[in-house]
């Protein structure tokens, strides 16, 4: 593919709240110094007085929450448009396939996003193996002193961490919890053998990741293969005091599964997404010491949000200056990509 001239133009198509939440000033000067940003910033919608017009000159756009639906018709409007960076994970929710098929590249700042996701991850496995929420819940209701008696096995040292999923996060995730004194085994299909040993971990089935772990942690993309990929069949292989923490999406776990099991206190769990989401205000899930429950918080938000558009801001950088992308999100790649 040819490059794109010195100092392309480009677009910013994303809702005005994203726009002033991913991009920094610095982030903005020196996207102004590689493009020539044409058209409203941002771009909101594609009737917006100016943003026809734009679309006509753009061979980069970069785009981010909020971005309108962009098919065949929209990229009908933008015939020079050669890249479309994301500043954020999926573009699933507003990108057509259509774009793959006409050559454009594609990048997302999913890697970007997955440092936050990974870190709360990592706070969700040392925290649920201490068992926090138990203990919490012991000193909110006694006002007394810890006791251990009833709880399961307390601590880190020694145990055996499931990964559901090498995603992006996934793989983040081994990289920060090989700081544990744990052994690590991951789940996916799409994990080969030299890929698993590059990443010091063990590749097995997900019946042996369940039967083995005493945490789950699940890092898989949702889609209809993935729905309900944990049922109450992988929930009963898991040992008794096993944690489940899902930083993913709801829909990969049986919610009413998991609830018989966690009602029993047989299992913990550390949910971030849930299947609803969020949950009926009667579900028992909200009142368990055993269940720790948080509003989707676990990817980018406040001062983290900025590094998705650091990333996207250096990969309008790269591509300008050498036509490459970093986090280059490929067309195969769609069918099990979040």
């Amino acid at each position: 593919m040819e490059l794109p001239s010195p100092r392309p133009r480009a677009v910013v198509v994303m809702s005005d709240e994203s726009f002033a939440e991913v991009f920094t000033e610095e982030g903005l000067a020196r996207l102004h110094r590689v493009v020539d940003i044409v058209g409203p910033v941002p771009i909101t919608g594609f009737d917006a007085p100016g943003a026809r017009e734009a679309l006509r000159e753009a061979a980069v756009m970069v785009t981010g929450w909020g971005a309108p639906r962009i098919d065949a018709d929209v990229l009908d409007l933008a015939p020079q448009l050669k890249a479309l960076v994301h500043t954020a994970g999926t573009v699933k929710t507003f990108l057509d396939a259509e774009a793959f098929r006409r050559g454009i590249r594609v990048s997302t700042a999913a890697a970007a996003n997955a440092t936050p996701v990974a870190e709360f991850t990592f706070a969700a496995i040392v925290f649920g193996l201490k068992r926090a929420s138990r203990f919490a819940d012991q000193l909110r209701t006694t006002r007394r002193h810890r006791t251990v008696a009833g709880l399961p096995p307390l601590g880190t040292n020694g145990i055996t961490i499931g990964i559901l999923g090498a995603s992006k996060v996934g793989r983040e995730v081994i990289r920060m919890i090989s700081l544990l004194q744990a052994r690590i085994l991951v789940a996916d299909p799409y994990l080969t053998s030299a890929q698993a040993a590059a990443l010091g971990v063990e590749h097995v089935s997900l019946e042996e990741l369940c039967r083995r772990s005493d945490v789950l942690s699940l890092h898989a993309p949702s889609t209809p293969d993935t729905r309900h990929i944990v049922s109450a069949r992988e929930l009963a292989l898991l040992h008794d005091g096993a944690v489940v923490i899902n930083t993913a999406r709801g829909a990969l776990i049986d919610t009413d599964a998991l609830a018989a099991e966690l009602v029993t206190g047989r299992l913990d769990a550390y949910l971030d997404v849930t299947d609803p989401e969020p949950l009926p205000a009667d579900s028992p899930l909200y009142s368990l010491p055993n269940v720790v429950l948080t509003p989707h918080i676990a990817g980018a938000l406040g001062n983290e949000i900025h590094r998705l558009g650091d990333s996207a801001v250096r990969e309008v950088e790269h591509y300008v200056g050498r036509g490459m992308l970093v986090h280059e999100l490929l067309a195969d790649e769609l069918a099990y990509t979040a």
